[in-house]
Parts: C-alpha cells; structure tokens; sequence
C-alpha cells in the first residue's frame, strides 16, 4: 500500500482560504481512521482534525473550529481540508495520514 500524497499547499495572504488534498491507494479508505496534522518548526506536531474510521465522527483542533472544514470522496479514496480566514499561526507543513501511512506533508505559508 502507497504512501498518501498531499497537495494544495502553498503561500496565501492572512484570511485567504486553501484546500489541501490527500489522494490514498488504500483499499479499504473508507472505513480507516483519517486525520490532518500539522507540525511547524521547532513546534510539536497538531492534530488539526481526526475522522474515526469508525463512526466517521470528525474533531477539531479547537485553534481550527471554524474555520478549517473536512471532507472526503470516497470513491476517488481522497480527503480534503478547506482552510479558510487563515491565519499566520496556521503556517505549518501539513500531513494526512489514512490508516497507518503517512504521507510527506504539503507547506502551507500564512503571511500577514
């Protein structure tokens, strides 16, 4: 099973929006557990939004609630995350993990 690719990072104005996507090979996609998470330097890595393979129940980073939206299309076994009034404190290199892979992580750049 591949490793899962992010895309849509990039360099955005502060309240600017992004959306980053994670297409995953993983057969069974829709039934793992899912997240975003995010680590900037010298930072400890965040959770941004964990999706219980499960319930399919979907929590927030409460510095995210709001303003960050997760979605999902299974068929082409990719996630989503909208950003949206983004901020300079949200600059971080963002990663998606379906399962028990992990992908490289896309850059995400806030300036003010």
């Amino acid at each position: 099973q591949a490793q899962p690719v992010e895309s849509g990072g990039g360099l955005v104005q502060a309240g600017g929006s992004l959306r980053l996507s994670c297409a995953a090979s993983e057969r069974t996609f829709s039934v793992n557990d899912m997240s975003w998470s995010r680590q900037a330097p010298g930072k400890e890595r965040e959770l941004v939004v964990f999706v219980s393979g499960v319930t399919g129940s979907v929590r927030y980073a409460d510095s995210v609630k709001g303003r960050f939206t997760f979605s999902r299309d299974n068929a082409k076994k990719t996630m989503y995350l909208q950003m949206n009034n983004l901020k300079v404190e949200d600059t971080a290199m963002y990663t998606c993990t379906v399962g028990s892979f992990r992908g490289q992580g896309t850059q995400v750049t806030v300036s003010s």
